[in-house]
């Protein structure tokens, strides 16, 4: 009888490894249920801040100011989604995290899941963005001066790079947002608060400590060594380390 149940604990373990990319999968299809919120409103956003930007270099054209392109190279309109971002990190929690239990997924099922998702959306618009990058280069922008996506970092090292800081950052605020109301499902308000202190206080103690050491100097040297590479890898490890504090808070997080 033990040599049967033995056997039945190894089916069952069998079936549900066997079951977890599934349930994986259910997870990444639960988050695509509502694709505007991932995909449509950041594109919207970002289709708006081009048509803006246009309009803007056409007026500047007729006005016969042409020096205006210089101007467009610190237009910070290529980032306008990374602001609804975080918001879709809430979002993508709180709008499925009750339902995906209630269909018997597990927690970490659902976070693996979830950040699948955020994977493939931050992949696809740092793609996107890219290649955009490029073709307002190859089109002196859009034909009529106008800076839209060759702006701040952008366009200076190459496709990869602005891939690459693209990705960092679009993960770090889709973590940020997830991550937060995980904490929020976990301890609500009293966790919100604690958070927020904690936040607060570990800035003002980083920006004392640097202040009275003076050590601001040494700060911008080593941010210039490492240079911009360096200054997105660490927003990416900042991004797995959101991601990993989510995965912990959520394995006892309350559904509301």
């Amino acid at each position: 009888m033990t040599t049967a149940t033995a056997t039945t604990g190894t089916a069952i373990t069998e079936r549900s490894a066997r079951s977890r990319p599934g349930d994986i999968w259910r997870i990444i299809r639960l988050q695509a249920v509502n694709p505007s919120m991932l995909f449509g409103i950041p594109w919207m956003i970002l289709g708006g801040a081009l048509v803006v930007t246009i309009l803007i270099a056409l007026i500047l054209r007729g006005a016969g100011i042409s020096d205006a392109e210089d101007g467009f190279r610190y237009s910070w309109a290529v980032l306008s989604p990374q602001w609804y971002l975080i918001a879709v990190g809430v979002q993508a929690v709180a709008f499925t995290f009750s339902f995906a239990l209630g269909f018997g997924a597990t927690r970490r099922d659902y976070w693996i899941g979830t950040s699948a998702m955020f994977l493939f959306v931050s992949f696809e618009m740092a793609v996107a963005i890219a290649t955009l990058v490029q073709v307002e280069k190859a089109t002196n922008g859009w034909w009529i001066g106008a800076g839209m996506f060759d702006t701040l970092w952008y366009g200076q090292q190459g496709w990869w790079f602005d891939f690459y800081s693209t990705f960092a950052l679009q993960l770090l605020v889709l973590f940020i947002g997830a991550s937060i109301t995980t904490i929020y499902m976990r301890w609500r308000m009293r966790g919100m608060i604690t958070l927020l202190a904690v936040g607060i206080a570990a800035l003002l103690a980083l920006v004392a400590g640097l202040t009275f050491s003076d050590s601001w100097g040494a700060v911008f040297e080593w941010v210039a060594s490492i240079g911009l590479v360096g200054v997105f890898t660490i927003l990416l490890v900042k991004a797995v380390f959101w991601a990993v504090l989510g995965y912990f808070v959520i394995r006892r997080a309350t559904p509301r």
